[in-house]
C-alpha cells in the first residue's frame, strides 16, 4: 500500500481507503463478513475509512467504532457524514441551509454519530449533500469551528452531488473546508476541469468515490442484471441507465484487455494516476475485494498510452430523477 498526503491536514492516508456504504444498508450485508473484511484491509495497510449516519441509520458507524477499538496500536483515520435535515439526496438548488444543515441539526448528528461509533472524535466530518450557495451562510462554518474547538472533529469536508463537480468549487475556494468527496472515475472525468485545480490551489484533500461507477466499471453487469428487492441499485439501474452503462463498459473492455489487466484494476489505477487525488473509497464487503483493490495501489499508475485511450471514454452526464 502506498500513502498520500491528505491536503492541508498533513495526514498520510492509504491510496485505497474503505467505503462503508454497502455494509450499512445494501442487501446481503453481514456484520461478521464486514468486520472480517475491514480487519483484513487494516492488515494490508488501509487506514482511511469513510462512513455516514445514513448508512443503515448508524449501523456502519458502529462497525467502524468496533474496528478502531480492535486496533488500538494503529492510526486509523475516521470519516463520517451528517445527513441533511430533510433527508433528501441529492440536494436541490432551492434547498436552504435551514432545510438541510441548520446549526442545531449539525451538532445533533455529530453527537449521534459519536454515540453510534463509541468514538471520542472523528477525524473528518462531511456534509452528506452540498449546495455551493451555502458558502454565503456562515452559520454552518461557525458551528463546525465550535465542534472542532470542543475536540469532536478534526477536519471538515463536503460530499458533492452526483455529476455536479462544479457545485463545490466555491466551498473549496472559500478556505472553509479541508476535503471534498466527489465521484471520479473513467466515465466521470469532469472533476478534472474546475474542482481539482481549485483543490490543488487551496491544498484541499480529494476523496474519490464511486470508482467503479456503481459496478459498471467492474465489467460484470449485463442488460439483464437485477438485484434483490429493496436494493437501491434496482432504482438506480433503470433501463435508461443500465443499457447505456453496459454498452459503454463493453466498449471499454477490449482497451483494458489489450493492456493485460482486469477492469476493476484499470478503474482504480486510472484514478490513482491523477496526483491530486488523496484516496479512493471503493466498497469492499468481501475479502477478495479487499485484496484485489489494495493490490491496485501496489501496481501504481497506468501508462500514459493507456490513460490517453481511457480519456476518450469520458461520459458527460447530468442528474436525473433516478441518479440519486
Amino acid at each position: 500500500m502506498k500513502y498520500r498526503r491528505f491536503g492541508r491536514t498533513g495526514w498520510m492516508v492509504s491510496e485505497i481507503g474503505y467505503g462503508m456504504w454497502g455494509m450499512g444498508s445494501w442487501s446481503g450485508s453481514s456484520d461478521e463478513e464486514s468486520l472480517g473484511s475491514l480487519q483484513h484491509a487494516v492488515e494490508l495497510g488501509c487506514n482511511f475509512f469513510d462512513t455516514a449516519w445514513a448508512y443503515g441509520g448508524g449501523r456502519s458507524e458502529r462497525l467502524l467504532g468496533q474496528l478502531v477499538r480492535a486496533n488500538p496500536d494503529k492510526r486509523l483515520y475516521t470519516a463520517t457524514k451528517i445527513p441533511p435535515k430533510n433527508m433528501k439526496w441529492p440536494s436541490r438548488r432551492q434547498f436552504s441551509l435551514d432545510d438541510c444543515f441548520p446549526p442545531d441539526h449539525i451538532e445533533e448528528y455529530v453527537r449521534r454519530s459519536l454515540e453510534n461509533s463509541g468514538l471520542e472524535s472523528f477525524d473528518l466530518i462531511q456534509f452528506h449533500v452540498w449546495e455551493d450557495a451555502w458558502v454565503e451562510d456562515e452559520r454552518w462554518a461557525r458551528k463546525m469551528d465550535e465542534l472542532r474547538r470542543q475536540g469532536f472533529i478534526n477536519a471538515v469536508g463536503i460530499s458533492i452531488n452526483r455529476w455536479e463537480p462544479w457545485n463545490g468549487v466555491r466551498a473549496v475556494r472559500s478556505g472553509l473546508i479541508d476535503a471534498v468527496q466527489v465521484i471520479y472515475n473513467v466515465f466521470d472525468q469532469n472533476p478534472e476541469d474546475e474542482l481539482f485545480p481549485a483543490c490543488v490551489e487551496k491544498d484541499v484533500a480529494i476523496v474519490a468515490r464511486v470508482p467503479f461507477d456503481e459496478g459498471t466499471l467492474t465489467g460484470t453487469l449485463t442488460r439483464e442484471s437485477t438485484w434483490p428487492e429493496g436494493d437501491w441499485r434496482n432504482t438506480y439501474f433503470v433501463a435508461s441507465n443500465l443499457f447505456p452503462s453496459v454498452e459503454r463498459a463493453d466498449a471499454l473492455k477490449p482497451v483494458v484487455e489489450r493492456a493485460g489487466i482486469r477492469m476493476p484494476e484499470a478503474a482504480l489505477r486510472f484514478i490513482l494516476s491523477h496526483p491530486a487525488v488523496s484516496t479512493i473509497i471503493p466498497g469492499m464487503r468481501k475479502l477478495s475485494h479487499v485484496e484485489s483493490n489494495i493490490a491496485a495501489s501496489d501496481a501504481g499508475p497506468l501508462s500514459q498510452e493507456l490513460l490517453a485511450e481511457l480519456r476518450t471514454h469520458r461520459w458527460e452526464r447530468a442528474p436525473t430523477e433516478w441518479s440519486q
